[in-house]
Formats: C-alpha cells, structure tokens, sequence
C-alpha cells in the first residue's frame, strides 16, 4: 500500500523567530462513506449490505454510550477507543469542580492487526 504526501512549509509554534522548515503531510484521496463501507464488507463477508449496515450503525450508537459510561471499548485487534479530557487547574483538591473540564474527546488506540497494516504502508510524493 503506498500513501501519497506533499511538501509544506511550517513555522515553529513555540518559536515564531526560528526558520520555517518542509515537511511531508498526508495527503487524502477522499472520503467513504458508512453505506460504502457496508458495501464492501458485504461483498467479501456472507452478510448483506443492509445487515452490514444495521451492525455499524449500531456499533456507532453502542461506542459513545459505552464511553459516556466510562468504559473503554476494546474492539480486539481493531483497536481500542476511551475518552480523553483536558482540564484547567485548581491550587488546592477542594477546589476542583467539573466546569475546569474545557475539552473531552474520543482517543482511539489501534489494535496489533491495525498496526501491522499501517506498518506495511510505503510513501510517494503526490
């Protein structure tokens, strides 16, 4: 599998004085969407597209209320999904309160067969 990049030039966040260098950046050869993928996977399973689609469309409502929950959803050599938050802080445990919450996200951390693929791909210049 070969991922195409092109050549961006970046400044330094935390340095706005230092040089701007190149780098590669991935780039997208466009989007699938939840029906194509059901789609395929119907064609190289013995599912149907619609059954497909039934699976993942509850699968993506049983994710988020799992993680809601404080689960972490382990999905086998997929990988794993579990919420991830950013916080102000406080000076002493007592003043902690949820509102210092200012930011909570899905994380999703692949599963070895995952990694073994991304581990195979090699890279171009678009």
């Amino acid at each position: 599998m070969t991922v195409k990049f092109n050549v961006v030039e970046r400044g330094n966040p935390g340095d706005p004085t230092a040089p701007k260098k190149f780098y590669p950046s991935i780039v997208s050869s466009g989007r699938v969407t939840l029906r194509r993928l059901a789609k395929t996977i119907a064609q190289i399973s013995t599912v149907s597209s619609t059954d497909t689609m039934a699976v993942l469309e509850a699968l993506l409502t049983t994710i988020p209320e799992e993680l809601v929950q404080g689960n972490i959803v382990e999905l086998g050599d997929f990988g794993s999904f579990w919420l991830k938050s950013s916080s102000e802080g406080a000076d002493i445990p007592e003043d902690v309160r949820a509102e210092q919450i200012t930011t909570l996200l899905p994380r999703f951390n692949p599963g070895k067969e995952f990694k073994k693929v991304l581990g195979g791909i090699s890279y171009e210049k678009a």
